[in-house]
């Protein structure tokens, strides 16, 4: 009797640990409270298995736990994708590490995803900078822009990049979970393709620069979505598959925050995923001081020069 006891402690002191666990990774509120709800009622159908002879009641219960499962199984599929890939590559301390960066970095990769989708559907064109550690500064840039130093935020996103407005045909430069400013006009690719407008091809020449940070474009013409980096640009993609790249990227520049060969598993993964479909861009060897052709070259070489 004694060693059952135990059993049964034991069993509820891990399945405790196992719901703090997973409380304590999650921050959104909505999604939080599914997950007390699904864990208080699984907590439920094991007090009216164990405890209660209802045989009637405890089917429910059990049928009511399987629907909730595999509702939160499709809400939550991009999260147990990402769950199955750290456990399958036995990435813990990423799992089990600190929340903070994550919650920053999750936080930050949310709102460009839906921001990007948003713009998307509207047709509005927008070019988002996103630096993970390559330092960007104005001189960088052809123009460094508008210093703003703000919030990241979706409808800030889309007020910008809204047109007939002062900036929306710049580039918002993002680090971290800020927009640090708007309007920047970025160099132009080296590769000179016609098939492409001015807000790809600045994409492209961004990344081609810097190999820490990332570009995401929306065409004007088209509402496509498109990633550049490292001189690559995959397109199309949808706001999902965006939300999957960028999540992917800031992983790996969190868990190597100095080292460039960060960068180097996602630029495979770029290939790779070109390889099923997507379009892609190969990068150009380049040399250190190559001259930067200007903005209106570009835009009689593109034929769409909004896009």
């Amino acid at each position: 009797m004694g060693f059952v006891d135990l059993r049964l402690l034991l069993d509820l002191l891990l399945a405790t640990a196992l719901g703090l666990v997973l409380l304590a990774r999650v921050k959104e509120p909505r999604t939080l409270w599914l997950l007390r709800g699904y864990l208080l009622l699984v907590a439920l159908a094991w007090v009216v298995q164990r405890y209660a002879n209802l045989p009637l009641t405890s089917k429910l219960v059990d049928a009511l736990v399987l629907a909730c499962s595999l509702a939160l199984a499709i809400l939550w599929q991009g999260d147990l994708r990402r769950l199955m890939e750290l456990l399958g590559t036995g990435r813990l301390d990423v799992l089990f590490g600190s929340h903070g960066a994550d919650k920053l970095a999750s936080g930050a990769v949310a709102v460009l995803s839906e921001a990007a989708g948003k713009l998307s559907q509207l047709r509005r064109g927008g070019l988002i900078v996103l630096d993970l550690g390559s330092d960007l500064r104005p001189e960088d840039f052809l123009n460094p822009g508008i210093a703003l130093d703000a919030q990241l935020s979706v409808d800030l996103i889309l007020n910008l990049f809204t047109a007939n407005t002062p900036l929306h045909d710049g580039a918002l430069l993002v680090k971290g979970n800020r927009i640090l400013s708007a309007g920047v006009i970025l160099p132009i690719s080296r590769q000179g393709l016609n098939r492409f407008g001015t807000r790809h091809l600045a994409a492209l020449g961004i990344t081609e620069r810097f190999d820490r940070c990332l570009c995401i474009v929306v065409s004007e013409e088209t509402g496509t979505l498109s990633l550049a980096r490292q001189g690559r640009l995959e397109r199309p993609i949808t706001s999902g598959r965006l939300q999957e790249l960028l999540a992917d990227a800031m992983a790996q520049s969190a868990a190597k925050p100095g080292s460039k060969a960060a960068a180097k598993p996602q630029a495979k993964a770029l290939a790779q995923a070109s390889a099923r479909g997507s379009a892609q861009v190969p990068a150009p060897t380049r040399g250190p001081k190559s001259p930067v052709s200007t903005g209106r070259t570009v835009a009689k070489e593109g034929p769409d020069p909004h896009a």
